[in-house]
């Protein structure tokens, strides 16, 4: 890969300050067992919103009610040859029932205190503790 790629992450957040996140099949492409934030590649053509409702639909059957731009976090490539990712973290609530597709086998809501125990993948674990971090301090 010879460019960045432009990344939605969303940060769902329940009345008790947890996030949602995803644990990806085991049969998975990339990450495959792992945890992460609901999201996915902005395809050509498409804007970051159409991207955040199309993503957040397929992967959990939930639709966004309100949007709201966080922080951006570049993940270079780990090694020669692998993906370098923009990604563009918001925070969305959400209406309906979560419903996961064939993509993900779990979700959990979590807290600080939980992260230790997820394997957490695409960097969002470094994401997670700065959304928690500038949320308690505001």
């Amino acid at each position: 890969m010879d460019h960045p790629i432009p990344v939605v992450r969303l940060i769902i957040p329940d009345s008790e300050g947890r996030v949602l996140i995803l644990q990806r099949q085991r049969e998975s492409k990339y990450a495959a067992g792992a945890w992460c934030l609901p999201g996915g590649k902005i395809e050509y053509n498409e804007t970051a919103e159409a991207t955040i409702q199309k993503e957040l639909s397929e992967e959990t059957s939930l639709t966004c009610t309100s949007l709201k731009f966080l922080f951006f976090q570049d993940s270079l490539p780990l090694a020669p040859g692998k993906m370098h990712c923009v990604n563009l973290y918001f925070e969305c609530t959400v209406s309906g029932n979560l419903i996961l597709n064939e993509e993900s086998s779990a979700f959990a809501w979590i807290g600080p205190s939980d992260l230790k125990d997820y394997n957490i993948s695409f960097r969002n674990n470094i994401a997670l503790l700065r959304y928690w971090k500038e949320r308690s301090c505001a």
